[in-house]
């Protein structure tokens, strides 16, 4: 799949996104002080739907919203939902800064998948920031894992964090094919529907409570909704339309950096030097990648002018 211009707008749509994405495992903490990881997704789901109904039915017609590409759209809400279960059980077992990073990881898994399926080749310097992100990612973890404070099951919370990079890597995947065909709302909207009935059912499977909670913490599931769902899963959504999926995972790798600073003020989780030295190659790669990035534009678009 041939990469197209990158329109301005992107970034800036990006930005606001990566910016909402590192408050969610803070919002994910304080919530888990009265309720479930289980009951945080059904809710943080649900009222995103809420959110985007009254923009998403009046305008769209049933057969329009379901008849693009519905089983793809269905199948990348179900990893979506899949995603935000073990995503938010990891940090019941694991830090912020372990959690945050692991889950990022997908950078990864989107390079590979997105070669084999798709097609799409990237450039061997943006291959070897990756890489470099990658190991960066792997330092945070590993000094995360070697401190006392962990949480309380570290290796279960790390494992799954990493599923549910997996898991957001395919979701991407889908994203950057369906997101070719329809429009934002179009697809965004099935899919968080999906996703929150994926999140639903293990809910009411094993009994989940989902009511009878402080009004404190349906607002923080409302925040989640609204920031890291709406605003942080729909710039990605937005975007995946315009660019590679394995550039937006690598993008994402500025989330554990901005996580594990909001924990350190909020939490007094103090990050290890070896986690420290860890973002800082992961800031290092991602910044090498945007200007390798910038520079080959602009001799492509210094080119077609000549």
């Amino acid at each position: 799949m041939a990469n197209r211009h990158i329109p301005f707008r992107v970034y800036p749509i990006l930005a606001l996104g990566l910016l909402s994405f590192s408050v969610s495992p803070i919002l994910v903490r304080w919530a888990g002080e009265e309720a479930s990881g289980l009951a945080i997704a059904v809710w943080r789901t649900w009222l995103a739907v809420v959110m985007l109904a009254p923009f998403a039915l009046p305008k769209l017609r049933v057969h329009r919203l379901f008849g693009q590409k519905t089983g793809l759209t269905m199948l990348a809400g179900v990893f979506l939902g899949m995603h935000f279960i073990a995503w938010i059980l990891s940090l019941y077992y694991t830090s912020v800064a372990s959690a945050s990073v692991l889950v990022c990881m997908s950078p990864v898994f989107l390079a590979a998948l997105g070669f084999w399926i798709l097609g799409e080749r990237l450039a061997f310097p943006v291959v070897v920031a990756i890489g470099l992100a990658v190991i960066g990612a792997a330092l945070i973890g590993w000094g995360d894992h070697t401190e006392l404070e962990t949480g309380a099951q570290p290796l279960l919370g790390n494992t799954l964090a990493l599923a549910g990079a997996l898991l957001i890597s395919l979701y991407l995947l889908i994203g950057r094919v369906v997101r070719q065909q329809a429009s934002w709302l179009t697809y965004v909207f099935p899919l968080y529907l999906a996703a929150a009935v994926t999140a639903l059912i293990p809910a009411l499977l094993l009994k989940v409570p989902l009511w009878g909670y402080s009004p404190r913490f349906y607002l923080l599931c409302g925040l989640m909704a609204l920031g890291p769902q709406i605003l942080g899963h729909g710039s990605f959504n937005y975007s995946v339309k315009y660019m590679p999926a394995a550039w937006l995972g690598l993008l994402s790798l500025l989330e554990p950096v901005g996580a594990s600073l909001l924990a350190y003020l909020l939490f007094a989780e103090t990050p290890p030097g070896l986690s420290v030295v860890g973002m800082i190659l992961v800031l290092i790669a991602i910044a090498f990648a945007v200007q390798y990035e910038q520079r080959t534009a602009r001799r492509r678009l210094t080119s077609s002018t000549a």
